[in-house]
């Protein structure tokens, strides 16, 4: 027998918080225990004790102080090193969150709290049918960004609730165990096969109700436009150290939301954070397609991404008659016809970004003949006093490299200079209304960048010179099966751009009610009038007044992928023996180290030529080595360095994507390349 002493001496009280919303029960409550007692044993103790009848099953203990989970069951309390001054909260694992997406309209959805990032998106994106999970990822907004907002909204009310869509009802958001029934195959949405219209897909994962369908479409197509007072009011960065505030909310994908801070109805942001998209498909990718067209929209409304004049007005052209005057008029709004999925099907390739060594197998070059370019182009060198000395010589290019002679005669001896092209950053100098068809190559040299400028006398020369350079720098030569796809893509972009204002185009009835400055950055809407921009706008939509609502979106992102600084997220960071801050940019195929005051590339370095990288968790510090015995290390300012982890990880992991594996992914590959040690 023991005495009760003695049995006293082995047991503890431990106080906890039951987070239930049942009046009259208390939800402090006290236990005695023992710390060879398991965590389902605390849970049954807890749960007949406070005698209420209803669903436990998703209730799961959060210890405040450590702010982690207690998920593993069978645990004792004496593993988890749960004392007697712990304080356990019994809460719900699921919990309502508001999400803004790329179309800026927010949803309100029930969300798992104790699941990693990474799964939370993933099942997000079940209930949104948006397939290729991934490439998304949960964003903070920093308080950089709001700054501006909060001294504007003083006097401007909250937005009307009716804007947000409520997904609480939806069938994945129930926070049960999955139903293989209904999602067993999520990342193969089911579609109409006689029309192909990818909206029943969506309608699927809504509960039943008479707002199914606007629910799809609100996701699946744009239905309105912003205002000049809407862009006015939201943060629009004017420098790098500003685009880098943009990146700096970023969730760790490897924990939870509540290990983060994230609380219930807070408002998180979904976006596209890798901008690699791959398999976009029409058939089954409405919303997939409309968030990422939504995304470039606002990124370029808003100035995140730099572009010239003559791209603006393009990108206003196909906003303005099509994805929005489309998707206004269209009676069959969720529906895409099997016809006008073909028109489009050839676009796709151009519309797919991957990593070198993503797919090799399907990369065939043929050694014994790879092609080369040989023509007349003019140089032009950069001089000191804002002086350019233009000559033209005779340009040969071969492999990866160009190489140029004073004239064709003696392309057979030593050339003037060889250019190797493998790193470089290729840059677009193009005004085709001018007729100025300039390429622009910053070549790694051993102090920095090596500045040369190509101009070629007409657009076809322009795409196959700039296609071959483009391969060049990633280490491909023309010989690659994407270099076609590349000259179709860049000369594409140009036809866009070519246009002459028509007398039909000035007296069209669609400019009547139509407001340019929605489709425009507010820096051009300060430069013009508003009757300039609309018949600029006009000109511009001659190129593009043929096109389908699917291929303009897709067209869309198509000329956002061709600006310069597509895909680049930055951050500001301290190089290992430097001075002074600069900015890194992370790329999906390179790092480029920027000059922050002039915004000038130093050095660019591919993912290609990585052999390893790590960070020093008691620093902050990260580490890279590449190639050659190049190694890199530097500690991030702007963010956390987990954060730009992440995302060099998160691209090694994207590149080893292929249709051939379906499309199941390894998630346990994805937390090993970037969860990192801490």
């Amino acid at each position: 027998m023991v005495s009760s002493t003695e049995y006293g001496s082995h047991t503890w009280e431990l106080s906890l918080t039951v987070d239930h919303q049942h009046e009259g029960v208390k939800k402090e409550q006290v236990l005695h225990i023992t710390g060879d007692l398991h965590v389902g044993g605390l849970m049954l103790k807890l749960v007949e004790k406070i005698e209420i009848a209803q669903d436990w099953s998703d209730y799961a203990f959060w210890w405040e102080q450590k702010k982690c989970w207690l998920l593993k069951t069978h645990w004792t309390l004496d593993k988890y090193g749960v004392q007697a001054d712990a304080k356990l909260i019994f809460t719900a694992q699921h919990k309502m969150l508001r999400l803004r997406l790329p179309n800026m309209k927010t949803v309100r959805l029930k969300v798992s709290f104790s699941s990693m990032v990474f799964r939370a998106v993933s099942d997000i994106c079940k209930m949104l049918n948006i397939r290729r999970s991934e490439e998304l990822s949960l964003l903070k907004q920093s308080e950089g960004t709001l700054k501006k907002k909060k001294k504007k909204d003083k006097n401007s009310k909250e937005p009307a609730t009716e804007d947000i869509l409520n997904l609480s009802n939806s069938p994945v958001s129930s926070g049960l165990p999955a139903n293989a029934g209904l999602y067993s195959k999520t990342m193969t949405p089911v579609y109409d096969p006689v029309s192909g219209s990818p909206a029943s897909s969506t309608i699927t994962w809504f509960s039943d109700g008479s707002s199914t369908e606007q629910n799809g479409s609100i996701l699946a197509l744009s239905h309105s436009t912003c205002s000049p007072e809407m862009l006015a009011e939201m943060y629009q960065p004017r420098t790098l150290a500003d685009k880098a505030k943009l990146n700096s909310g970023w969730l760790d994908s490897s924990r939870s939301l509540m290990e983060q801070g994230v609380v219930e109805e807070d408002l998180l942001l979904l976006r596209f954070k890798y901008y690699t998209f791959f398999d976009l498909n029409p058939k089954y990718d409405a919303v997939r397609i409309n968030q990422i067209y939504e995304q470039a929209r606002w990124a370029i409304l808003l100035e995140e991404i730099d572009c010239t004049e003559e791209e603006m007005l393009i990108f206003a052209a196909l906003q303005a008659y099509h994805v929005s005057k489309l998707s206004l008029s269209s009676e069959t709004q969720d529906s895409i016809c099997e016809s006008e999925v073909d028109e489009v099907e050839a676009a796709l390739s151009n519309l797919e970004v991957t990593l070198e060594g993503g797919n090799k197998s399907n990369i065939l070059e043929d050694i014994t003949d790879i092609p080369k370019l040989a023509d007349n182009l003019k140089l032009v060198r950069p001089k000191k006093l804002a002086l350019k000395a233009i000559k033209t010589y005779w340009f040969v290019f071969r492999d990866t490299s160009i190489s140029y002679f004073k004239n064709k005669e003696s392309a057979q001896g030593e050339p003037v200079e060889k250019l190797n092209l493998k790193g470089c950053e290729v840059v677009p100098d193009v005004n085709v209304a001018a007729k100025k068809f300039g390429i622009k190559l910053l070549i790694p040299v051993a102090d920095g960048m090596n500045e040369v400028y190509l101009r070629c006398d007409h657009e076809d020369q322009y795409a196959r010179w700039m296609a071959a350079c483009v391969l060049a720098s990633k280490g491909k030569t023309m010989a690659d099966s994407s270099y076609q796809h590349e000259v179709q893509k860049i000369l594409s972009f140009l036809q866009m751009k070519n246009w002459t204002m028509s007398s039909q185009a000035a007296s069209e009835p669609e400019n009547v009610d139509m407001k340019p400055e929605c489709f425009v950055s507010p820096r051009y809407t300060k430069k013009f009038k508003s009757k300039q921009l609309t018949a600029r706008i006009l000109e511009a939509h001659q190129n593009v007044s043929q096109m389908s609502l699917v291929e303009a979106k897709l067209r869309f992102i198509q000329a956002w992928q061709s600006l310069p600084e597509f895909g680049l997220s930055y951050y500001i960071v301290r190089f290992k023996g430097s001075k002074k801050d600069d900015v890194l940019g992370v790329s999906y195929n390179r790092l480029i180290r920027i000059d922050m005051a002039t915004g000038d590339p130093i050095t660019t370095w591919r993912f290609s030529n990585m052999k390893q990288w790590n960070v020093n968790w008691e620093i902050r510090q990260v580490a890279i080595e590449f190639d050659q015995n190049v190694s890199i290390a530097f500690t991030c300012l702007s963010a956390d360095c987990k954060i730009i982890h992440e995302y060099i990880g998160g691209y090694i992991f994207l590149s080893t994507r292929s249709k051939d594996h379906n499309e199941t992914l390894d998630e346990e590959l994805f937390h090993k390349l970037t969860g990192g040690q801490e």
